[in-house]
């Protein structure tokens, strides 16, 4: 599954000749703001939508009435942490007669579940190539234009905090003070006050990460907020990542049990130390905090 490509296919009425023209009508069906020529070899033209996506394409193969490939010289995206993600990759389309119809497979070389963009991308060809290019073949007009509904779902993609929930069977005003003995579950080196508000205190790991936090909401038995006054990361090229976000703590009765969701506002998905940095608040939170919360006991690092 990791290495499969993601492909598509369509199956119309039309000649292979009358489909290859389509493909490479590419303003007809994918965008009006393609720059530079489609349907020459070795050509190279761009595409882009918005500050979403940017990418440039060179036609590396054009058999009439069989073949298309474009090779994808760089791209951007704004919604992942590797912006360049489809660099590389290849994009195919082969036709093939099927008795009195013809074939089109669609397969997006590279394009793999691995990928961030993955679901976003492939929901995106899928609409362009059974949709917009079908109707480019079969009725003379396809729907260029951007699909809105992808494209939010990649802005939303961007903009999605990073959060982690749990319930346990402990009182709030208990949770309460677990999350504030900071030394108690967040594994590093704690310095300063973390129990009322307006305190400050800073945390470190090694020469690994740094960041100083202020104590901003503090309500008993229910919020805890700190906002990051500064940081340092050492593995990410904008070190100061942090810097600016907020950490908050939302404690609330649920029946019996007592849930708490943790949302570390500004840690987003096309952050570049978005999977580091979330794998690390799994672990201590969902790991460390809820067994000093279920246990009474301070936590080791879980590294």
């Amino acid at each position: 599954m990791p290495n499969k490509n993601f492909t598509t296919t369509i199956l119309v009425d039309r000649t292979p000749r009358e489909v290859f023209d389509a493909i490479n009508n590419v303003r007809g069906w994918w965008s009006e703001a393609i720059e530079g020529d489609t349907d020459k070899p070795g050509a190279e033209f761009n595409y882009h939508y918005k500050d979403v996506h940017r990418c440039k394409f060179k036609i590396t193969e054009l058999v009439p009435g069989r073949k298309v490939a474009w090779h994808v010289v760089d791209n951007y995206f704004n919604f992942t942490k590797d912006k360049s993600e489809w660099k590389g990759t290849n994009v195919v389309f082969e036709i093939n007669g099927k008795g009195s119809k013809t074939e089109v497979r669609f397969t997006h070389v590279g394009l793999v579940p691995s990928y961030e963009c993955y679901n976003v991308c492939s929901e995106a060809w899928g609409e362009y190539i059974t949709g917009s290019l079908h109707d480019l073949i079969t009725k003379g007009k396809g729907n260029p234009n951007p699909i809105e509904e992808v494209v939010n779902k990649a802005r939303e993609m961007s903009n999605k905090n990073f959060t982690a929930s749990f319930t346990v069977d402990q009182s709030p005003e208990e949770v309460f003070a677990a999350v504030n003995n900071v030394r108690g579950w967040w594994s590093g080196e704690i310095n300063g006050e973390t129990n009322k508000s307006g305190d400050e205190f800073t945390y470190r790991v090694q020469d690994i990460h740094y960041s100083k936090q202020k104590i901003t909401e503090f309500i008993p038995g229910k919020k805890v907020v700190w906002h990051v006054l500064d940081a340092s990361l050492s593995f990410v090229k904008d070190k100061s990542e942090w810097k600016g976000t907020d950490i908050v703590f939302e404690i609330d009765r649920k029946g019996d049990k007592t849930e708490v969701c943790f949302t570390h506002k500004g840690l987003v998905s096309n952050s570049q130390c978005y999977n580091e940095c979330s794998n690390a608040w799994g672990l201590l939170v969902n790991g460390n905090l809820f067994k000093l919360i279920t246990t009474g006991k301070a936590q080791p690092s879980p590294w």
